[in-house]
């Protein structure tokens, strides 16, 4: 769909690299310009956990691209890089503030080299302000937006089970070069595109912060039942216990009348609609009670022929075989060494399909020769690069990982 966008990716971590994962899955061609250890979601990855070898960070935000390694503090980097910045369309990074600026990469500089580049940087917070230099992952901004005391309580607050800022974020900070790719093909412009954690987790949050702020609640409002899954919206949405160790999630449908009957509770049914908005503590106390006593399969018999929105509460081991995920065919089984690894797909579809898997993550520096010869550079003059530990690429017979 974009084939014609090239796109030099200065990212590690998952922010960036799942950004340009998504640009990938598009056609477009990603170059991904690692140091000579690789980047760190190669190197390391969350929870140290490696399939044959791989990181299964790398294996989640690192597909459809091709690896260049690049020692960006030798002498010779911008010469190499000088040819490859003229021939792309977008250059995405994610270094902390100021750190490609020290090594000649900053946007200034790369706009003389391609005036009409996209220059796309995603940051912990932002790029002003006192907190432009600070260190920012998920969790720290997941605290600092407001995020963890809305998923637990401002006094017991909890993260979210999975970094959401990590991927929103990297989700937005693709719209954007997208964006400005419009732009640049119909008028050769180029675009300065910023991102960050903190707009990522504050978007996160946009309903949330007009009807509390709007509504003129206090942080007292914030205190809602266990089982209330959001603090503004009204009793029973939420979760609930039931007596064979699973949970069902409830959602508001409408007018909640007949709930109480489905459930066979006479107390439930006497709450009209006002008094389950004004009440919603003792409401979601007394359903929590009654839910307690009832099975799954006996909450669905009741609750289904009725109307009501509910599910259960699946782990990932029932994500993996849902009916609804299989058909919608959201994994794929990904190849990896000498097994295979199951990995969520692109998310959308485009006239019916899913944009597929067209390269595995590749090894560490596979595509250097290429890319470097692709841009004009002779087999001589890469050599000579090899031998000054300039650039490098994978030792044959030897899996780089």
């Amino acid at each position: 769909m974009i084939e014609q966008m090239r796109v030099l990716s200065f990212t590690h971590f998952v922010q960036g690299p799942a950004a340009a994962q998504y640009l990938a899955d598009l056609g477009a061609d990603v170059i991904t310009i690692e140091p000579l250890s690789g980047a760190w979601e190669r190197r390391e990855g969350s929870g140290g956990i490696r399939l044959d070898g791989h990181s299964v960070t790398s294996l989640s935000v690192n597909r459809n691209k091709r690896s260049v390694v690049i020692d960006l503090k030798h002498p010779e980097a911008l010469a190499v890089l000088e040819p490859l910045i003229a021939s792309a369309d977008v250059l995405l990074e994610n270094y902390r503030g100021g750190a490609l600026e020290r090594l000649g990469l900053g946007y200034d500089a790369v706009r003389k080299i391609n005036p009409r580049i996209i220059y796309a940087s995603a940051t912990g917070w932002g790029s002003r302000g006192p907190m432009a230099d600070r260190p920012g992952v998920d969790i720290l901004v997941q605290a600092r937006t407001g995020l963890a005391a809305a998923t637990g309580k401002p006094e017991r607050p909890h993260a979210a089970g999975t970094p959401v800022v990590d991927h929103h974020g990297a989700a937005l900070l693709a719209m954007g070069v997208l964006a400005a790719y419009v732009r640049q093909i119909t008028t050769g412009t180029g675009t300065r595109v910023e991102a960050s954690l903190l707009a990522a987790g504050l978007d996160l949050q946009a309903e949330s912060f007009a009807l509390y702020h709007a509504g003129r609640r206090r942080r007292e409002d914030l205190d809602r039942h266990d089982s209330l899954a959001c603090w503004f919206i009204d009793a029973p949405y939420g979760i609930y216990q039931l007596a064979d160790g699973s949970s069902v999630a409830l959602a508001i449908s409408g007018p909640m009348r007949g709930l109480g009957a489905a459930l066979d509770s006479d107390v439930l049914d006497a709450f009209g609609e006002k008094d389950r908005r004004a009440r919603g503590r003792e409401y979601t106390d007394l359903l929590a009670g009654v839910l307690a006593s009832l099975t799954y399969p006996e909450v669905e018999k009741r609750l289904e022929p009725a109307g009501f929105w509910f599910e259960r509460v699946a782990d990932y081991d029932d994500v993996l075989v849902d009916p609804q995920v299989v058909a919608e065919e959201m994994f794929d089984r990904m190849p990896v060494g000498n097994t295979h690894a199951n990995v969520f797909r692109h998310p959308v579809r485009y006239d019916g399909e899913r944009p597929s898997v067209t390269r595995p993550p590749s090894e560490l520096g596979e595509h250097t020769r290429e890319v470097l010869q692709g841009v004009g550079l002779s087999a001589e003059r890469i050599d000579a690069l090899l031998v000054a530990g300039a650039i490098a690429e994978p030792q044959k017979g030897k899996v780089n990982s």
